[in-house]
């Protein structure tokens, strides 16, 4: 097969229980779980489950308090939302907690080594990295379930919140985001060699966006904070090959979205919720991604 053939295409799902944005979204045996958020100016507890096996949705054990703009990991049958803001004074906090999937139950682990909101983090080898947030936008953090403890790694080169993370071969890949503005910003953190690298640019500054990895490509999605169109939100979304360090534009997002989230399940990159206009909104959206060698748009819904 020629790889240059290759395209993403966008396909529609069922749609999201409660439209939301600023949520965490994670995959685990399976399943994508769409974690907290606001509701135009409403902070969520509220937690979702889709299983893309019948294409549905359902509410499971909300999080002990609201959360928005919190980040999300999974390892093994247990789920980790950490940080994030508690009201819509956008007051961060350090709580993070466990959700163990086969008793529907959260609980409280260790906290944060501080504060952070608009963060992002992911799994690797059975820890979990959280990286930017406010404040601050540099730290990076490496959570033991084992020892119910956190460690802090040198801070990222380029400090930035509303960024994305994902991970391939063991690293640490972080995408985007802004402080007092947008960033194309496109750097890796290496665990086994305690080192950050700066890699090419996105092509696009973004921030507000989520990413996600697909075999050998780790793919960006949305944002806001654009100037060219009414809503100041972004469809862009771009890919950066693993294997020759290029990004690449894919075909737009068929709902440009910010504050939204995106996780891999088999060949998909779902990317559920988000708002379609700059600032407060909602979607009940919930698109994925896939690549095959014809492109075409299709909708599945139940």
């Amino acid at each position: 097969m020629n790889a240059a053939l290759i395209a993403a295409v966008w396909i529609s799902f069922a749609p999201v229980l409660t439209p939301r944005q600023e949520v965490a979204v994670t995959t685990a045996l399976g399943k994508l779980y769409l974690i907290g958020g606001l509701q135009g100016r409403t902070v969520l507890a509220s937690v979702e489950e889709y299983d893309p096996l019948t294409n549905r949705w359902r509410f499971i054990a909300p999080l002990p308090a609201p959360r928005h703009h919190a980040a999300a990991a999974a390892i093994g049958n247990s789920i980790y939302v950490i940080g994030g803001f508690a009201t819509i004074l956008f007051d961060e906090v350090r709580t993070v907690y466990r959700y163990d999937i086969a008793d529907d139950r959260w609980t409280q682990v260790a906290d944060l080594p501080a504060a952070r909101g608009a963060l992002a983090a992911v799994a690797i080898n059975g820890k979990i990295y959280t990286v930017g947030g406010v404040p601050g936008g540099q730290a990076l953090t490496v959570y033991d379930p084992a020892t119910n403890s956190w460690r802090t790694l040198p801070d990222m080169p380029t400090p930035r919140e509303h960024l994305a993370a994902a991970t391939a071969n063991g690293i640490l890949f972080v995408a985007g985001g802004r402080m007092s503005e947008n960033t194309n910003a496109f750097e890796c953190y290496e665990p086994d060699l305690d080192r950050w690298t700066v890699l090419p640019p996105m092509p696009t500054a973004r921030g507000g966006i989520a990413a996600a990895t697909l075999k050998n490509r780790i793919y960006v999605f949305g944002g806001e904070g654009n100037p060219a169109i009414p809503a100041g939100v972004f469809a862009e979304t771009e890919s950066f090959d693993l294997a020759t360090f290029t990004w690449r534009t894919e075909e737009p997002m068929p709902h440009p979205r910010h504050g939204l989230g995106a996780a891999a399940i088999g060949n998909f990159i779902f990317v559920p919720a988000g708002a379609l206009v700059q600032g407060f909104g909602t979607s009940n959206v919930n698109d994925a991604i896939t690549e095959e060698l014809t492109p075409r748009r299709r909708s599945v819904r139940h």
